[in-house]
């Protein structure tokens, strides 16, 4: 006899084996959903029972709503269960798939991340009010573009629209997701806390998904992020560095080449005696000049980097919070 959790996040049974096998053809249970054993008292995800193998091979090809609309588990209980796995991070591996995942599907993966970096982008050239709007809408965005990956990643249809499915599932939860973690990092970083600021940007990477994936609240997302990647917090630290590296470089390249540019203007403008205003607008002018076109390439490596990168962080994901599977031989 078995208990589950429900996609409702309510527990059920105890019920037979065959009545599970009954209700994942109906597609109310997912590889994902957890399952004890009567008087156990472990809870464990249903595909690591064999009994039920052959019931989830043949739901494999079939697109469940209970999986999409829902976590698979109880928050607190599959919370519990992923926290008490021990886990890992393989970099190449991550890298290697991710590599895979981009070259079989490189027009609908590229194509959803040029739509969100096409957005977040021209929110920054919005005056006075576009970065609070992209700071909004950072979360509900790549919980969409996450949620893209995966379903790809699990074998699942997806389309490019699919990247404004964070607008209609969990939006706000998304949105203070979003918000708090740039929030948290940025204030950690600006207060000279830099080890801090580095530390939570890593530990809260997975955040957004967590929301968009598992339907969890956004405290509940962060703070289980924060305990599954401490554990492995250096691994995923070299994860997000090679995985960035790109972008990484040239935005080291273009702040030395604007501060050694900018810098001497600046002096010149202090040790040209009383205020010119002319003589500031020109500096200003200047620095402008070079910055703008800088700052663009920036952005346009950030795209060409953005689907690899994002690819190797959701295959890290589903190793972290999704049903393991071992490694192909």
């Amino acid at each position: 006899m078995y208990r589950i959790i429900g996609g409702n996040q309510q527990e059920y049974g105890p019920v037979t084996a065959d009545e599970l096998r009954r209700w994942i053809a109906e597609g109310r249970l997912s590889a994902q959903s957890l399952v004890q054993i009567e008087g156990s008292g472990e809870w464990k995800p249903l595909s690591s029972f064999p009994e039920f193998a052959e019931a989830l091979a043949g739901q494999a090809g079939q697109t469940r709503s209970a999986d999409v609309a829902f976590p698979p588990a109880g928050a607190a209980a599959w919370s519990a269960a992923v926290s008490g796995r021990q886990p890992e991070v393989q970099i190449g591996r991550c890298f290697a798939q991710s590599w895979s995942l981009l070259t079989g599907n490189f027009g609908l993966i590229f194509g959803a991340t040029f739509l969100v970096w096409l957005i977040t982008t021209g929110c920054q050239f919005i005056p006075l009010i576009g970065g609070i709007i992209n700071w909004l809408i950072y979360g509900v965005l790549y919980g969409g573009l996450y949620l893209l990956f995966l379903n790809r990643i699990r074998g699942r249809p997806a389309s490019i629209g699919d990247v404004f499915a964070g607008f209609s599932l969990g939006f706000a939860q998304l949105m203070l997701v979003g918000f708090l973690t740039k929030l948290l990092t940025m204030i950690g970083i600006a207060c000279c806390l830099v080890v801090p600021g580095l530390y939570l940007f890593v530990a809260w990477v997975f955040s957004v998904p967590l929301v968009a994936d598992k339907r969890l609240e956004f405290w509940s997302a962060m703070e289980l992020s924060r305990k599954v990647v401490t554990r492995v917090w250096f691994e995923m630290f070299g994860l997000v560095l090679l995985a960035f590296l790109p972008v990484i470089l040239t935005y080291i390249i273009v702040q030395v080449v604007v501060t050694s540019a900018v810098f001497p203007a600046i002096q010149d403008l202090m040790q040209s005696g009383p205020p010119d205003f002319n003589h500031l607008m020109a500096v200003m002018m200047h620095i402008a000049k070079l910055s703008i076109p800088l700052a663009l390439v920036s952005k346009f490596i950030l795209l060409l980097n953005l689907p690899f990168a994002l690819g190797a962080l959701m295959y890290a994901y589903e190793n972290l919070f999704g049903t393991r599977t071992p490694p192909p031989a």
